[in-house]
């Protein structure tokens, strides 16, 4: 039986070092208001959007066809295509292929779907070597930490912690912590890797029915040195990434890098479509327990992810709580409605890990009500009777308080009493959550229904206004 995240204190660490914290909080505002600029920019912006979640949602709810549709044209290209319905048969087909041909070094690019399947460990522990290539991954690989954000993998580590990183991995001088040093460090002791690979691996931002291409859009083109110079290419696709035409692929690459870091375009946007002579192009459709939230009704839009991230760059409880935090593959809002999808009582804290004000909703470019399915995921965690012990007896507790008006009225004003004349240890202590992390906010001279009685109330009855 798995354990359950405790977001809460699994956060504490990162909270506790307020270098990080301020720094991750700024860098991630700073993505989110340069999404703002970039898209304010463009006059049919939420038409957009609206669009682009018409055609996610068309395409999921014919995506047997279109599943179909992109084996035929991939095949006529030249590819082998592979399905895996889950984890662990993804990775025994990669083996395979690897294994039958010898391979015993694989270059790979950012993929979240490896990651998800825990691709590499499984590798490993079979004597194939596998390089990240991209610098986040890179360095977090080399630090044995997973990524902790979907497009900016290592931003939760200052400058200093890479060039440590660094020097006890690729012997640079720990003192050393310009950032162009440290990527040319990384690209110099990587670049060797893509000459002398068995062979490499992407994931797919995007597939394309109509053609049987691979969509991947990077900004250090190492998705390109690791198709094209090995002679073995293997692709990893989660099967909610079909399109159903090379055309709808445009509106999407016009969202995904505004959206994500707030530029107008990812540097390379490239189409595998066609193995090149005398090499072989697989590509692993991956199911992985899609198809079961697809048939979730409350839930079957966050399938519609293109994964920009932008909804963790805005969540406040995501930029102030690192994505290590958060036990999976997928962190921020988004892992918060996926991650149960998988694992409901591993991941049972995390629809907590929320305000629920609802910026993430606003932000997604295909329009996913991730708040609201935050909220159903909450009342799902309730039914089922996953909640912790504590939480379900403050539920009752708070169900019964609010339900009688004049208990409620008590209880508020009992509590700002409380805040103001208590001693501290009453309020901040370890069975306060609230407490260990933030001051409790000082209570106003008078609650809004003291002082509607006060001024409202007594004017009315006087036949004011």
């Amino acid at each position: 039986m798995s354990t359950p995240i405790d977001h809460a204190e699994a956060s504490s660490g990162f909270i506790a070092a307020k270098d990080h914290l301020e720094f991750h909080d700024r860098r991630l505002w700073d993505l989110r208001c340069k999404r703002d600029r970039a898209t304010a920019a463009i006059p049919e912006w939420e038409s957009m959007r609206e669009l682009a979640s018409a055609i996610k949602a068309h395409t999921l709810s014919h995506l047997a066809d279109y599943l179909e549709q992109f084996e035929r044209a991939a095949q006529a290209n030249g590819a082998t295509v592979h399905w895996a319905r889950d984890a662990a048969e993804h990775n025994q087909i990669v083996h395979e292929i690897l294994a039958a041909r010898g391979a015993r070094t694989l270059v790979k690019s950012k993929s979240m779907l490896t990651d998800e399947c825990e691709m590499r460990p499984f590798l490993e522990q079979r004597g194939i070597s596998v390089i990240e290539t991209d610098l986040g991954e890179r360095i977090q690989q080399l630090d044995d930490e997973p990524p902790s954000h979907i497009v900016v993998p290592a931003v939760h580590k200052l400058r200093g912690d890479v060039a440590a990183v660094f020097a006890r991995t690729l012997g640079t001088d720990p003192d050393d912590d310009d950032p162009h040093r440290l990527a040319e460090a990384q690209r110099r002791t990587t670049r060797p890797s893509f000459l002398s690979a068995d062979a490499g691996m992407t994931g797919a931002n995007f597939a394309v029915a109509q053609t049987g291409a691979i969509v991947v859009c990077t900004n250090e083109g190492n998705a390109d040195l690791s198709v094209h110079l090995p002679r073995l290419y293997i692709a990893s696709v989660g099967i909610e990434k079909l399109l159903p035409r090379t055309e709808h692929v445009a509106l999407f690459v016009r969202m995904l890098s505004r959206s994500a870091l707030g530029s107008p375009i990812t540097q390379m946007t490239s189409h595998f479509r066609v193995p090149r002579p005398g090499t072989e192009m697989h590509i692993v459709l991956v199911d992985n327990g899609r198809s079961e939230r697809l048939a979730m009704p409350a839930f079957w839009p966050s399938l519609k992810c293109i994964r920009c991230g932008a909804c963790m760059n805005t969540c406040p409880v995501y930029r102030r709580s690192g994505g290590l935090s958060y036990g999976s593959t997928y962190s921020g809002p988004i892992g918060v409605i996926i991650d149960p999808a998988y694992d409901l009582r591993k991941y049972s804290a995390l629809p907590f890990a929320s305000t629920l004000n609802g910026s993430c909703t606003a932000v997604c470019p295909v329009k996913i009500d991730i708040h609201d399915q935050i909220f159903r995921w909450r009342q799902v965690i309730a039914q089922r009777q996953v909640l912790p012990f504590a939480k379900r007896q403050a539920m009752k507790m708070a169900g019964r308080l609010m339900a009688s008006p004049r208990l409620f009225r008590a209880a508020v004003e009992a509590a700002g009493a409380g805040a103001e004349h208590l001693p501290r240890v009453m309020l901040y202590n370890r069975f306060n959550a609230w407490g260990r992390q933030r001051e409790v906010p000082a209570a106003p001279a008078m609650t809004f229904r003291q002082w509607w009685l006060k001024n409202r109330a007594a004017a009315r009855d006087e036949g004011q206004p």
